[in-house]
């Protein structure tokens, strides 16, 4: 049994890992992955058809714990004890909920001293009791509803026991039905790279680089005022040293053992002993492929970060935008005017709002992953779409996987 001190909006924490509001998914997956045989029964809940309207939950089922996280942001904005039962509570040093320390009305009060009188919901026969950035439910019959406006005390039941705790809720801000997932905390910082915003840089219809919007933390303090922000450019033809000068390290460093696509580009079928290379950046959501021979960048490739893809959780989301010009549609008024105009692709834009905007090329490539144990991808193919300089891959729900970037004298 896990035994977690409440931080009120803050964290659940143990003695050697935090389940912090504001950190991002992939952070607690990687706590997760170290408590193995600790921490059990794990589930990734989603919405596999709107997956940008229903919140991403981590249920630690065996432990009585969901760590719902916002499904944009994909940080975590609210952390719940479903089962009061599976695990022990702290507050202050004291234990406030255990096998030998029932989580009473008065136990409550004891442990976490004189609050406003609890609301009660008549439909949900509950009774909420708020502390600021966390919340206590107790099952009451509406019959002792009454009793509510002569203090929590008052409420006793025939045996002569008050209600307990059936679960508790730890959030940022004042009202749980309106909480946010806060920013990036600096105790999850650790020292690396983190993208605000990426802006594709475009002229005359072809891509020249990106705009990436940083932050990192400067290890003096720990509070949020401690973020420090600031701006690189990154640009088709940079080498491997200005790009990692401009965005430090990489992540990972992969070399391409094969690239299937080669055989469409007529400059390139002849064989080499060397291989293209990408730099990866998790925490950035993005990977720039380098040429083997001139060891310049010529590659971009942004990623979306949704669940049921292949990739989901090895990459932050990257929140770019994208400026396309295309054709001027019509209205009900007026025929097509051949006057271009310019809109904006982001993260969360769906395929089906931005293909009848755009003429993509051909039909799509039907892209089929498979790991090297030659296993299935157990969540189906995606769909690649080739526009301009630009190829994007469409997942089943309509929703973009990834957006490769690459000079326009390239073949895709």
């Amino acid at each position: 049994m896990l035994e977690l001190e409440v931080f009120p909006e803050q964290s659940l924490s143990s003695e050697k890992w935090d389940f912090t509001l504001g950190m991002h998914f992939s952070q607690a997956v990687a706590i997760v992955q170290h408590q193995i045989g600790t921490i059990r029964g794990v589930q990734v809940i989603y919405s596999e058809g709107a997956p940008l309207e229903t919140d991403l939950t981590l249920n630690l089922s065996q432990d009585g714990i969901q760590l719902i996280f916002d499904p944009v942001s994909q940080r975590l904005k609210i952390i719940e004890v479903s089962c009061m039962k599976a695990v022990k509570l702290k507050y202050c040093g004291l234990p406030f909920n255990s096998p030998e320390v029932i989580p009473s009305i008065e136990q409550i009060d004891h442990s976490f001293g004189a609050t406003h009188p609890g609301i009660y919901d008549s439909e949900k026969q509950t009774l909420v009791i708020n502390f600021p950035g966390l919340s206590f439910f107790f099952p009451v019959d509406p019959k002792y509803q009454p009793s509510l406006s002569l203090g929590l005390s008052s409420i006793q039941f025939p045996s002569g026991a008050s209600p307990v705790v059936s679960r508790m809720l730890i959030y940022s801000g004042s009202d749980m039905n309106e909480t946010r997932a806060p920013p990036l905390p600096p105790s999850c910082v650790h020292n690396l790279v983190y993208l605000e915003s990426l802006s594709v840089i475009r002229e005359g219809g072809k891509t020249k680089g990106l705009r990436l919007n940083l932050f990192t933390d400067d290890g003096r303090s720990r509070q949020l005022d401690s973020r420090k922000t600031f701006t690189q450019v990154v640009m088709f033809g940079a080498s491997c040293q200005e790009v990692a000068g401009a965005l430090g390290a990489p992540s990972r460093v992969f070399f391409k053992s094969e690239d299937k696509m080669k055989i469409h580009n007529a400059h390139a079928r002849k064989a080499t002993t060397r291989s293209d290379y990408f730099f990866n950046y998790f925490t950035l959501g993005v990977d720039i492929l380098f040429d083997a021979k001139t060891q310049c960048a010529k590659k971009f490739v942004l990623h979306t970060n949704f669940p049921g893809h292949y990739n989901f959780n090895m990459y932050h989301r990257c929140e770019f935008e994208l400026p396309l010009t295309v054709p001027r549609q019509p209205d009900e008024t007026t025929q097509l005017i051949d006057i271009p105009t310019t809109i904006t692709v982001r993260s969360v834009t769906v395929w089906d709002h931005l293909s009848w905007r755009v003429k993509p090329r051909g039909r799509p490539v039907v892209l089929n992953r498979s790991s090297s144990t030659n296993t299935s991808n157990p969540f189906g193919s995606t769909f690649c779409h080739a526009y301009q300089d630009i190829i994007f891959e469409v997942m089943a729900n309509g929703h973009i996987a990834s957006v490769t970037l690459y000079e326009s004298e390239e073949a895709a």
